[in-house]
């Protein structure tokens, strides 16, 4: 046994852990750890937290020999070699399988630098590994592979792996044969990554902090949010016509309008038989071309011909790739392809056909073989160079001069493998944008005109393109509807040209946004409602708005899609609407732990409080911590945004020291109650909606830039219930600070605020009333003590008009334990009887705990065991609740499911008085465990 073998034999952290893959996550989006997009993975190091890389024998050295590349690592250092010096000073294999990832994600072709490894705090050994991505199945698989291959380099006793099926499937590839490795992620890469053209459009468009978004599997490119939206394929874009696009695929109709318009065309016709073909040929001048009428990238286009049966082959293999085919007089000369983009030439190049020199000892099959290990050259689109593919076409065309595959050229000699000049069938171009002269440039930027292409691509033969086709000669053979962009991006010699920046410059011109406004809003309790709030003065303002909540996806207050929607699957909905002027999203703690926010920043970002809830998940013990989650909302506010937060709320004034934009206060103490912090503010000119005091709720008063604005009495907003919904004041000065900071009128704001109720259609869950039969039924969704308290406040304000209150209270079961306890302490204090009931899954707890736990809170609280029933099932614990009622009573329902447990009230008719079969103090625990169970 080694040194090593020996003391992690004896290590007393985890005496048999492997080193394990605990969890991943893909943040898409900006989240707690960083505002970019970022692959987490969770580890636990077992043994290996006692093992820095310096005491780890030969390692280092056998690692950046494996991947020479991680040299170049700066680290902490920033300089070449730092990542090295940390390997040989010490650091913990997390950061080494961090540095691993982005290298052979790097070595596959899909370059990438960012990453940080950070322990997890109160958990020795356990690291979250972050990383950049550019795709995501390619990222996790450099992460197994980077797993894998660190550990392959430990002692074998140390190397054991487990967990890894978590990042995806595990290929059976040596974790140390790096060139098999680099080749998978290749592979993977090839099939997710977007082509040379379109990729260079969407760096384009984010080097302009232009939102993009990818709609499908291969290139169909969202650029920009909602309305204010535009969208590509390739280089098809949105504001390319189809007729346009219709008449570039059809080339004898092309030819004959740009004839129609004087342009300099090849003479030539349309022929659907060979016999017409050879009829044609007599009349034209050879050489002559042939080639499909509707084909692309060169495919069965043969150029030169002068002998009948070579122009009847050459019709045979045209007639493979369409009905009709095209024969025309060869124009002479080079073969350019002219990039114009909205009226412009904004590149030139000059395409010469697949080709090789001779060496005088090498056959043309292997010059081919050495052409195509260019790492330059892949298959189809996907590099700036396609390989050359040996086939029936080229060995006709060597034919002509006597060679074949087997054929040893001259040293220096040229033998031409193509026809045609095409990139995508093995050819090579040259920058020649400078050279061309005005009149060329001015002949294809009338070409695309007379086509009406947005972006277009004229192929150009010219003897000499810096002289005009009206002293030389020359003229237009194709205009191409969706150019490559290819061989101007990176040419084989000359200047690479930016071709892609023009594009998004006239997709969004100067003054035209792509983005629409987001109000993002996040906090404990109150984001529906507010979010609900801003969305009916928005609608007042004449947008059309797409809004987020736990029940739904809306637009314009339509329900769209009926689910919890508060997570950046459902903001990314709404912000591919293209109806969508604004957009109004709930951003709930969940979806930003699970894979951040839904978009890059938020005009308006708000934080409406911060309060003990979903403590004890996904490592979430604080409300420190909870602040933290709920501070990326505002954190990723545009520079030029708001944040909007609660100045009675400590945790809000935590985040405020890293809001984004400006920030704006609200708050419910005004008066001489006015926070100090909110005072000085207003006297800095900051803005504020501040409620100052007065009878029946007082007033929602607005402060910005020196001046106060008397808004509206709390009593005249229906959802305070005549100003006694403090909450609901609360969220209606949150509403008026967030429009008002977007610029929204305060007469817009006063007269969305007064239109907004609490019924069902409204806010549904929030406080909606329903009376029948002398009794009044009170739902809301306070689902956590914090959420709970608040209406106990309005329950206290409402109790003397009722004989008695009676609740059905219900916690989820992913809480802690001393929550639910303390749901059941609050219960008994607003309650006269109460009805606890679970929700529809127990979210890992077993049947009946829930229940139990809140009823213990209860028994503590002083409330008697026969004031307390419990009743797993949501429907019975209502129909429980209605039938407890009796006239002049209040039941107050807390539901999990609003839609359904409104319906029930709705539906519900007075007959039998409940028998009370399930007090507690009638039915023994263990008795009540089986029944649940």
């Amino acid at each position: 046994m080694t040194a090593i073998e020996n003391a992690a034999s004896k290590s007393v952290a985890r005496p048999t852990a492997p080193l394990n893959v605990l969890e991943r996550s893909i943040y898409r989006g900006p989240n707690l750890y960083s505002a970019r997009a970022m692959i987490r993975i969770q580890i636990d190091l077992g043994h290996l937290e006692h093992w820095p890389t310096n005491l780890l024998p030969c390692f280092s050295d056998r690692l950046v020999a494996l991947l020479p590349g991680l040299k170049a690592h700066g680290c902490s250092y920033q300089e070449e070699m730092g990542f090295v010096r940390r390997l040989h000073e010490g650091t913990w294999l997390g950061h080494v399988i961090e540095h691993v990832a982005l290298e052979l994600q790097c070595l596959a072709g899909s370059p990438v630098a960012r990453g940080k490894t950070r322990s997890v705090k109160g958990r020795t050994g356990i690291y979250n590994i972050f990383y950049a991505y550019r795709d995501e199945g390619t990222a996790l698989a450099a992460g197994v592979h980077a797993i894998r291959l660190v550990a392959a380099l430990l002692p074998e006793n140390l190397s054991a792996v487990t967990g890894l099926e978590r990042l995806g499937t595990v290929p059976a590839i040596g974790p140390t044969d790096v060139p098999a490795v680099v080749a998978d992620l290749r592979d993977r890469l090839r099939r997710n990554a977007l082509g040379p053209t379109t990729g260079a459009l969407v760096e384009a468009a984010e080097k302009r902090g232009i939102p993009v978004m990818r709609l499908d599997d291969r290139s169909l490119i969202q650029f920009g949010y909602g309305s204010r939206q535009k969208r590509i394929r390739a280089s098809i874009t949105g504001d390319t016509s189809q007729v346009a696009v219709d008449i570039a695929g059809d080339k004898h109709l092309t030819k004959m309008l740009l004839s129609q318009a004087g342009l300099p065309v090849p003479r030539g016709a349309v022929v659907r038989s060979e016999d017409e073909a050879l009829e044609e040929a007599r009349s034209l001048q050879t050489p002559l071309v042939v080639k499909p009428l509707d084909g692309n990238h060169g495919r069965g286009v043969t150029t030169g011909l002068t002998d009948p049966a070579d122009i009847a082959a050459a019709y045979a293999a045209a007639r493979e790739h369409s009905r009709r085919v095209v024969i025309e007089e060869q124009i002479p000369g080079s073969d350019h392809r002219i990039l114009v983009v909205r009226g412009k030439v904004v590149a030139v190049a000059e395409r010469l056909p697949a080709q090789v020199v001779g060496n005088g000892h090498s056959t043309i099959a292997e010059l081919v073989d050495k052409a195509n290990r260019d790492p330059r050259r892949g298959d189809g689109h996907e590099n700036l160079l396609t390989r050359i593919v040996p086939d029936a076409c080229m060995a006709a065309l060597l034919a002509k001069s006597g060679r074949t595959l087997a054929t040893v050229p001259a040293a220096g000699e040229t033998v031409r493998l193509r026809d045609a000049a095409n990139l995508s069938s093995g050819g090579t171009a040259r920058d020649c944008t400078d050279e061309i002269h005005p009149f060329n440039a001015a002949l294809a930027v009338q070409a695309a005109a007379v086509v009406g292409l947005d972006v277009c691509g004229i192929d150009f033969l010219s003897p000499d393109i810096r002289r005009p086709a009206s002293e030389i000669g020359g003229g237009i053979v194709e205009v191409n509807a969706a150019p490559g962009f290819r061989m101007h991006l990176e040419p084989s010699s000359g200047q690479p040209r930016d071709v892609a920046g023009p594009v998004i410059d006239a997709l969004f011109p100067r003054g035209r946004r792509p983005r629409i406004p987001i109000f993002a809003i996040t906090g404990t309790n109150g984001k529906s409602t507010t979010a609900r709030m801003v969305t009916r003065i928005l609608r007042q303002a004449e947008f059309n708005v797409g809004m987020t909540t736990t029940t739904g996806i809306y637009f314009n207050e339509h329900l769209m899609v009926g689910a919890d929607a508060s997570g950046p699957k459902s903001a990314r909905m709404v912000l591919r609407n293209p109806m969508v002027d604004a957009a109004v999203l709930e951003t709930a703690r969940g979806g930003i732990l699970r894979e951040g926010l839904g978009f890059d920043s938020a005009d308006i970002g708000a934080v409406l409080n911060v309060t003990a809830d979903h403590l004890g998940l996904k490592g979430i013990d604080t409300v420190e911590d909870l602040a933290d989650v709920k501070g990326v909302v505002v954190e990723n506010v545009a520079r030029r945004g708001h944040s909007i937060l609660n100045a009675d709320d400590p945790m809000c004034v935590r985040i405020a020291r890293h809001a984004g934009g400006k920030v704006v206060w609200f708050t419910l103490q005004g008066g001489a109650q006015l926070p100090e912090a909110v005072a000085e503010h207003i006297r800095d000119g900051g803005m504020a909606a501040v409620r100052e005091p007065g009878p029946q709720g007082g007033r929602l008063v607005l402060y910005r830039d020196g001046g106060r604005l008397d808004v509206l009495p709390a009593r005249e907003i229906p959802a305070t219930l005549g100003g006694i919904a403090d909450f609901n004041i609360a969220n209606a000065l949150a509403a008026l600070a967030m429009c008002a900071a977007h610029g929204i009128s305060p007469e817009v704001i006063r007269d969305g605020l007064r239109q907004f109720t609490c019924s069902f259609d409204d806010c549904p869950g929030r406080l909606n009333i329903h009376d029948m039969e002398g009794m009044r039924v009170l739902l809301d969704y306070a689902h956590n003590p914090a959420g709970l308290e608040a209406l106990g406040k309005v329950l206290s304000r409402m109790r003397e008009s009722y004989h008695r209150v009676i609740g059905m209270v219900n916690i989820p079961g992913d809480r802690r334990d001393d929550d639910i306890v303390e749901m059941g302490r609050i219960a008994a204090g607003l309650f006269d009887e109460i009805v606890f009931r679970e929700g529809p899954d127990g979210r890992g707890r077993p049947y009946g705990e829930v229940n139990a736990l809140m009823a213990k809170g209860a028994l503590m609280a002083g409330m008697t065991p026969e004031k307390i029933r419990q009743i797993v099932d949501e429907a019975e614990a209502t129909e429980a609740t209605l039938r407890l009622g009796r006239p002049g009573d209040l039941l107050v329902l807390l539901p999990t499911t609003v839609d359904k447990v409104w319906r029930q009230v709705q539906s519900f008719k007075p007959d039998t008085i409940w028998s009370a079969a399930h007090r507690i103090d009638e039915v023994p625990a263990a008795a009540r465990s089986a029944a649940h169970a």
